[in-house]
């Protein structure tokens, strides 16, 4: 097993966040698919840590809600009733304090009650206070 260089690390991390596609990062940096998809994982578990140190007692005076549409593995009509909890259409809900920018929440899942209501639990957390809160309408809201 060989170890992948800091420098090859960093100009992994540094592709994926342009939004280069995993098998484009691939061929650029010469490192193999699997490796990039654990670098990948062990990046992002290191920001939500990050993450869910830093973003508690927020104080702002506006929320934006919002959902990101994206599929897993495959699309909705294509998935089968067993994987339906894991594949097919997800939604990456986002609670954005209006005046910063900053993503104060975040939860990826189906579009359904249970995970609105996870999502608002953990806004709640964070927030100090009572934001106004501007929405697209979504009804669990």
């Amino acid at each position: 097993m060989s170890i992948t260089t800091r420098d090859k690390q960093i100009q992994i991390v540094s592709c994926l966040t342009e939004g280069m596609s995993i098998r484009a990062t691939e061929r650029l940096s010469g490192v193999h698919r699997d490796t990039i998809m654990r670098l990948g994982e062990r990046v992002g578990r290191g920001c939500a840590e990050l993450h869910d140190r830093m973003m508690v007692g927020m104080r702002t005076g506006r929320l934006e809600l919002d959902e990101l549409w994206a599929y897993v593995g495959k699309k909705q009509k294509r998935v089968k009733r067993e994987e339906a909890d894991v594949k097919g259409d997800q939604y990456t809900f986002v609670a954005l304090a209006s005046s910063t920018r900053a993503i104060i929440a975040f939860r990826t899942g189906k579009r359904d009650s249970a995970n609105t209501d996870e999502f608002i639990q953990d806004r709640r957390q964070r927030v100090i206070g009572a934001p106004e809160i501007s929405s697209g309408g979504f009804l669990p809201y």
